[in-house]
C-alpha cells in the first residue's frame, strides 16, 4: 500500500496544497501548489463565501495535474489562546501475550486526555512525552514490551472552536474530509530540526503575511506559543504609504527592487512606477531597503521579547521559516540581529524548495509519525484510486512526442 497524504496550509496571503508519498527511507512530493488567500485575516475566515471559491479553485488545480482527486487532508488551523498541559492515563494489557499493542498505547493515551477538553476548545493534537511500563520502565516506544500495565505522560493541546468551525465547514461542504488538525509550528519544527534540536530548548518562528506565529520546543515538543499581529504586509504598507503606490505595487517594489538589508543595495538601481496621484516617480533600491529593513528589525525585536515571555530557559536555537525569509539578504540581517543561535529555514524537498511550503511538507510528516507510534498505515486515496493514480502516473512520465509514447498512445488510447 502506497502511504499518499495530503496536507493544507491556510494563510493571509497564500493557501498551499501539498501532497505527499512517505516511504521508509525517503518522502516524495507529489505536489505542491499555492493560490492567493480570499476571505482569510489574521489565519480566520471572515468571509466564508470567498474562501470557499479559492477552496474549490484550489481542488480543481491539483486534480488536473494529479489526475485524481484529493478528498482528504491535514489541515492547519489557528494557534491564537491556544493551551498546553501535562496530562497522565494508564490502562491495563490484557491480551494472551501480556505485550503493548497499538491499540493499548491509544487507550494509555485516550485515558490520559478523558473529561480533559472543555466544550468550547478542540482537541489539537496530543502528543507523548513519556511512556511508563510496569510503573518503572521508562520510554518513549513502548510497543511490544511485555507489560501488564502501560502508563503515558503526554501534552494536551487544544485551542478556540470558534476559530476551526468555520474551516471544517468549508472543507465539508466541499466533500474534503479533515483527517488531522494542525498549527504550522508542528510541520515547521519536523521538517526543518536536526537531531541536535531534539535533545535542546529552542524557538520555531513563521513569519507570515498578517501574523509572526512564535512557538518554543522543549526536546522536540511543543510547549507554548504566541502570535505577533505584524508580518510580511506591514512591509507593503510601509512602502505603499511612503511612496504612495497600491498594495500591488508596494509588493512589486518589496520583491523585485529592495533587500532586506541595506549592506549591499545600490541607490543607482532604480525602479520608476506611476503612483497614485498619477506621477512618475523614480524609487532607489537603498531608500527602498532602508524602509523593509526597519520594519523587519521591529519584527526581530518583537520577537525576541515573545520568545522571553513564552519560557525562561536558556535558548539553544531559533529556527526562522515563512515566505519573507526567501527575499534577498534576510540572512543578513537575522545574523545582525540573532547572532548565531538563529538559522533561517531551507527546505530541500524537490517539488517545494521554498519556505513558503515547511509547514505543508512538515505536517504530512508529522502526521506519518503520529501513524508509526499507532503502527498504522494509512492513504488518503483507496488501493482503487492507488492503482488508477499509478497507471497515470506512468502515462505522464512518457512524452506524447517520443516514439514510446505514440506506441503507448496507439495500443492504449484506443
Amino acid at each position: 500500500m502506497r502511504k499518499i497524504i495530503a496536507s493544507l496550509d491556510i494563510g493571509s496571503s497564500l493557501i498551499k496544497l501539498v501532497v505527499g508519498e512517505v516511504t521508509k527511507n525517503k518522502f516524495n512530493i507529489l505536489l505542491a501548489i499555492n493560490t492567493e488567500s480570499q476571505g482569510i485575516r489574521n489565519g480566520f475566515i471572515v468571509n466564508q463565501e470567498s474562501f470557499n471559491e479559492v477552496i474549490v479553485d484550489l481542488f480543481n488545480k491539483a486534480e488536473e495535474i494529479l489526475g485524481i482527486r484529493v478528498k482528504k487532508v491535514i489541515v492547519n488551523v489557528p494557534i491564537y489562546n491556544a493551551k498546553y498541559e501535562f496530562v497522565e492515563g494508564s490502562t491495563t494489557i490484557n491480551n494472551e501475550e501480556y505485550m503493548v499493542s497499538a491499540n493499548d498505547i491509544v487507550r494509555s493515551m485516550q485515558s490520559a486526555v478523558y473529561n480533559k477538553v472543555s466544550d468550547n476548545m478542540e482537541l489539537i493534537n496530543l502528543i507523548p512525552v513519556i511512556f511508563k511500563v510496569n510503573g518503572e520502565i521508562l520510554t518513549k516506544e513502548p510497543l511490544g514490551m511485555g507489560a501488564e500495565k502501560l502508563s503515558s505522560k503526554c501534552v494536551l493541546i487544544t485551542a478556540p472552536k470558534k476559530g476551526i468551525e468555520p474551516i471544517i465547514k468549508v472543507l465539508e461542504k466541499n466533500n474534503i474530509e479533515v483527517i488531522d488538525l494542525a498549527f504550522c509550528s508542528f510541520g515547521d519544527y519536523e521538517e526543518l530540526h536536526t537531531s541536535y534540536e531534539d535533545d535542546e530548548v529552542g524557538a520555531v518562528v513563521n513569519i507570515g503575511a498578517d501574523t509572526t506565529e512564535v512557538s518554543i520546543f522543549n526536546k522536540g515538543i511543543i510547549s507554548s506559543s504566541e502570535v505577533i499581529n505584524m508580518g510580511s504586509s506591514n512591509i507593503d504598507k510601509d512602502i505603499s504609504y511612503m511612496y504612495k503606490l497600491t498594495s500591488s505595487q508596494a509588493r512589486k517594489v518589496k520583491e523585485e527592487l529592495a533587500l532586506c538589508h541595506t549592506r549591499m543595495a545600490q541607490p543607482n538601481e532604480v525602479l520608476e512606477l506611476i503612483n497614485t496621484d498619477d506621477e512618475k516617480i523614480r524609487i532607489n533600491q537603498y531608500e527602498s531597503s532602508e524602509i523593509v529593513m526597519e520594519r523587519i528589525k521591529e519584527i526581530f525585536n518583537l520577537i525576541k521579547k515573545q520568545i522571553n515571555l513564552l519560557t525562561k530557559k536558556e535558548i539553544s536555537y531559533i529556527i526562522i521559516t515563512g515566505g519573507l525569509t526567501e527575499a534577498a539578504d534576510f540572512e543578513l540581517l537575522v545574523d545582525e540581529a540573532f547572532g548565531t543561535i538563529a538559522r533561517v529555514a531551507n527546505i530541500g524537498e524537490i517539488g517545494a524548495r521554498n519556505n513558503i511550503y515547511s509547514s505543508a511538507v512538515g505536517l504530512i510528516k508529522f502526521y506519518n509519525k503520529k501513524l508509526k507510534l499507532r503502527n498504522k498505515e494509512y492513504s488518503i486515496f483507496t488501493l482503487e484510486e492507488q492503482e488508477e493514480f499509478s497507471g497515470l502516473e506512468q502515462k505522464k512520465l512518457i512524452s506524447e512526442n517520443s516514439i514510446l509514447g505514440k506506441v503507448f498512445g496507439i495500443f492504449f488510447d484506443k
